[in-house]
């Protein structure tokens, strides 16, 4: 069970996972050391899955995102069939896609793509994603422009189940 002040915790770390532990005792109003072993122990049940650096996509000419919705055809790869695992064994090899999610509806997954240009998205679409076997077919969203995006998501309220 997560208390008041590990969820403190929590919400502080995911503004910004790089403050000092020294910081956030001050803000939580404990002794830096216990808040340390507080984090470690949130690390170590799991609760706390990494640390990552948001590095700007722009600086590095990754300004297009794209979501490819993947039909695959069950005929040729069955649920329980290690083939299907080995498509996602195999998509997520592929740097240029940021994630892979089975979804419901008319397709099987939803890739998000982070790439170059138009150029680049015909390419993985053509020589990478298609080409796979049990691939029926693809259909691409591109983003124009992007309002929010986080990695960020709201935990208050997990005490009194709100």
């Amino acid at each position: 069970m997560i208390d008041e002040i590990s969820l403190n915790i929590l919400n502080i770390l995911q503004k910004k996972a790089r403050i000092p532990n020294v910081e956030v005792a001050r803000q939580v109003g404990m002794a830096p050391s216990a808040v340390l072993e507080r984090i470690r122990k949130l690390e170590k049940q799991g609760i706390i899955d990494g640390y990552e650096v948001r590095l700007n996509p722009e600086q590095f000419n990754r300004r297009l995102i794209a979501f490819i919705f993947v039909d695959i055809d069950t005929t040729l790869i069955s649920e329980s069939d290690p083939d299907q695992d080995e498509v996602h064994d195999i998509l997520a090899k592929m740097p240029e896609i940021q994630e892979i999610h089975d979804v419901a509806g008319e397709d099987c997954l939803l890739l998000k793509v982070r790439i170059s240009d138009h150029q680049e998205l015909g390419t993985l679409l053509r020589d990478k994603i298609r080409p796979l076997q049990g691939i029926r077919s693809t259909r691409t969203l591109t983003v124009l422009f992007t309002h929010k995006e986080t990695t960020r998501f709201p935990i208050s309220g997990i005490l009194t189940g709100q």
